[in-house]
């Protein structure tokens, strides 16, 4: 149960420590916080795929938000967010042989801005970190613009997101 995960989890960077507060908050006291229509915040769920050799991460150009993210989506009702983010890597990405130790790696919470009638909501984004082929081919799907195998050295030329940048950090200075 995604609830006694997260209050399981630990993160050295104090973002998080606030999130996860807020996370068993949302869980606690919404029951439908695994819905879109949950617009109080609802749950989401991405993938951060690293290469085997850990120099490249897989990103998306996401072409509602124009900007490079991890592949990732709403959980639409579904309570197992490993689950959905893995699904959410094959429709964004076309792998399908990704390793993962299914537990949870980073909790981001983040506004999506007001579009077509749907008011200004956060995200409560719950990563788990993939591995896989970089020699692999992939499948862009309608959602992105482009995606693409970047070299961890090249990553400021595509995102400054605050949660991107720290989810490198995690994996440069562990053991994952």
């Amino acid at each position: 149960m995604l609830l006694e995960k997260i209050k399981k989890y630990s993160s050295e960077f104090e973002e998080e420590i606030a999130f996860k507060e807020r996370f068993i908050e949302l869980i606690t006291h919404n029951s439908n916080c695994y819905s879109r229509e949950s617009l109080a915040g609802h749950i989401t769920a991405s993938a951060f795929i690293f290469d085997k050799n850990r120099r490249k991460v897989l990103l998306i150009h996401h072409k509602k938000l124009d900007k490079w993210l991890q592949p990732g989506g709403h959980c639409d009702g579904d309570k197992d967010v490993f689950s959905v983010a893995k699904k959410e890597v094959w429709e964004e990405t076309g792998l399908k042989d990704c390793i993962s130790d299914g537990e949870i790696f980073d909790l981001d919470i983040h506004i999506i801005p007001e579009r077509k009638g749907i008011p200004e909501h956060e995200h409560f984004d719950v990563r788990f970190l993939f591995f896989a082929d970089s020699n692999f081919p992939l499948i862009q799907n309608h959602e992105t613009i482009d995606l693409k195998w970047i070299d961890i050295s090249n990553i400021s030329e595509y995102s400054e997101e605050k949660s991107i940048l720290r989810m490198l950090e995690k994996i440069l200075n562990s053991e994952y």
